[in-house]
């Protein structure tokens, strides 16, 4: 994994092979990302990453300045991959929780300027995370939601659905609050 731009630009982190993540591709992380610097200043936001896996999102945007990251990781392997890279980088405003997504998101009475979920792409309940996340109101008003997925979803017909964009075999749809 590669850190694409921001104060950790050019680091190269290697995930352990314990690690049974799928990460986002460079290739994808970087169009992501490019679009995302075209829409959001990072600077000072809050972001949620749900299903963090690697980590590897969610240090890209503490590399950007954002405020805070609260980082969701269930998997107990993953999460000590991230302590451990968290503590090589000295990076002291991303928060990892170690919980199942679903429940935190049922929980959390927080709102944020972002948040990114990147589920396994055969995971039973991925088509409801952007239900969840609207209904239990987690995002500002001026908020954005970026789902990665794979081909076989379509979520443009929600009626919060904005864009989708596809990298390869790595697809994001992204959602915003309406008025």
């Amino acid at each position: 994994m590669r850190i694409i731009s921001g104060r950790f630009k050019g680091r190269r982190i290697s995930a352990p092979t314990t690690i049974t993540a799928r990460p986002t591709t460079d290739f994808a992380k970087e169009g992501l990302f490019n679009l995302l610097n075209n829409r959001i200043d990072f600077d000072g936001i809050d972001i949620l990453d749900l299903f963090a896996g690697t980590g590897s999102i969610s240090i890209e945007f503490v590399s950007r300045d954002c405020n805070s990251v609260i980082t969701i990781e269930q998997n107990e392997k993953h999460c000590n991959f991230i302590r451990k890279v968290c503590n090589e980088l000295k990076i002291d405003n991303l928060t990892l929780l170690k919980t199942d997504v679903f429940k935190y998101i049922t929980g959390c009475h927080t709102q944020f300027d972002m948040i990114f979920a990147d589920p396994p792409y055969e995971l039973e309940k991925l088509s409801e995370i952007p239900d969840l996340i609207f209904n239990n109101k987690l995002l500002k008003a001026d908020g954005l939601f970026v789902l990665e997925h794979s081909a076989k979803h379509s979520f443009q017909n929600h009626p919060n659905f904005t864009d989708h964009r596809h990298y390869g075999n790595v697809n994001f749809s992204f959602f915003e609050p309406k008025a």
